[in-house]
């Protein structure tokens, strides 16, 4: 063997630890019942919505569909926006298991529901637990894992949502023809995540970045409590995180164009992509088709090939770079929204457009543990990636209203949802206004 050889380079996965994989695992499962959660209501909505209205509100339906997905989206902003800023200063352990808790708990009540308006507050109680999970996984993930492998790590952990979407639509398949009460017994499953705190709590570290970051807390107030002039980062550790996230200049630009990034997405996927079974169960029904069969098996194909969006956006991003990365999903959802909702109307065709539609509109979504967490330092990053993720689902909330009344009044989904589609445009055009992160260290301090 010649000694000059050079040695082959390790495989990336080969140079993880056990606990970082267990940080991956235990952050994966959180969002694959945050998955389980989400699209367990867009492949039910509508039949729930039977049982709960009258007969003579049935043709107002997609409206009725709109009110509840938006109580839901209002419910993600709040509980995101909060969960955020608790990880910050409770750990992001504790935090991702008192989030997991909650949207057990409320999955199981929403199955009580008895009329459209109880449906919708327990739905929301539902969001708040849900966006109060991610912002706790993206930053135990990202903290953990090393530079050379992140994009990979939040692709894998944003794949949970579409791997949860598929056992909702997989359990719908099975319980979705056995009559009125099957949207019950489907969120009833979804109590079952709840089990799993209990492994997070034996088996997963704490971040040792936060840990480092919330001594300098600890330290930094007592010195202020000392009446000890403090300056720099010591002054910010000593704001609360959310006046710390708009009082400190270095992360505004990044935080104006990753919010205007996520105002896009949000709104358009919650207006567009959230429709897409109860879409495909009309088209089957006018074929004489069965449509929970077919809301189900679009559902399912969504989140198979959202699932392969999610893994491959995270390896193209460690790739080729977080920015054109982006860019390239936000385009395709802009371009297949009309070709899903205006050309296709062949079921089968359908189908086979929705596969493509769910690997960009669902993959999407991981960009933002890919990147975000790359742009903010770690005494905020909790409060930071969660408002960003979250706060514009105050706004987004209305697109579910705005997409189903444009249903309604303009008597179709196609030209309802191509108008809501317009808005991925946002996100080509806000992406270049961040930095290029790929590969570089973690900010710990800014």
């Amino acid at each position: 063997m010649d000694a000059n050889a050079v040695a082959a380079p390790a495989r990336w996965y080969t140079t993880l630890s056990r606990e970082q994989w267990k940080v991956l695992i235990a952050s994966n499962l959180g969002w694959l019942f945050d998955g389980f959660e989400i699209f367990a209501l867009f492949v039910s909505v509508g039949f729930a919505l039977h049982q709960l209205l009258p007969a003579t509100e049935y043709a107002a339906i997609p409206r009725y569909a709109g009110y509840i997905l938006a109580t839901t989206v209002f419910g993600w902003a709040t509980g995101g926006v909060i969960g955020g800023v608790i990880a910050d200063y409770i750990g992001r352990k504790r935090a991702m298991m008192l989030a997991i808790l909650a949207y057990s708990l409320t999955t199981g009540l929403s199955a009580l529901a008895w009329s459209w308006g109880s449906f919708a507050v327990l739905r929301f109680l539902v969001g708040v637990g849900i966006g109060s999970e991610w912002a706790t996984g993206a930053s135990i993930v990202s903290e953990l894992w090393p530079d050379h492998a992140r994009g990979k790590g939040g692709g894998l952990l944003q794949c949970g949502a579409g791997l949860g979407g598929i056992v909702a639509s997989c359990v719908w398949l099975l319980i979705g023809t056995t009559g009125p009460n099957a949207w019950r017994f489907l969120y009833l499953v979804g109590v079952l995540p709840a089990l799993i705190c209990v492994w997070i709590w034996r088996s997963i570290p704490e971040s040792p970045r936060w840990e480092q970051s919330n001594e300098r807390r600890r330290q930094a107030r007592a010195a202020r409590r000392s009446g000890a002039a403090i300056e720099g980062e010591a002054l910010a550790l000593n704001r609360s995180t959310v006046t710390d996230l708009f009082a400190e200049p270095t992360v505004r630009r990044p935080l104006i164009a990753s919010l205007v990034m996520m105002l896009s997405v949000t709104f358009a996927f919650w207006g567009v992509a959230t429709f897409i079974p109860t879409y495909v169960g009309t088209i089957a029904a006018k074929a004489g088709e069965s449509a929970p069969h077919f809301a189900g098996i679009a559902a399912l194909l969504t989140n198979i090939f959202g699932t392969l969006g999610f893994i491959s956006l995270g390896f193209l991003a460690d790739a080729i770079g977080r920015k054109p990365t982006a860019m390239l999903w936000y385009a395709a959802c802009l371009v297949l929204t009309p070709v899903v909702y205006l050309w296709a109307h062949d079921i089968r065709v359908l189908l086979a457009c929705v596969s493509v539609f769910g690997f960009f509109t669902v993959g999407i979504w991981a960009w933002a543990p890919v990147w975000l967490p790359e742009l903010f330092p770690t005494r905020m990053r909790g409060t930071a990636i969660a408002f960003t993720f979250n706060a514009p689902r105050f706004v987004s909330c209305i697109g579910p209203i705005i997409a189903g009344t444009l249903i309604v009044g303009l008597g179709g989904y196609g030209p309802a949802a191509t108008i809501v589609g317009m808005l991925f445009v946002l996100g080509v055009i806000a992406a270049p206004f961040l930095p290029e992160t790929n590969g570089k260290p973690l900010p710990d301090t800014l």
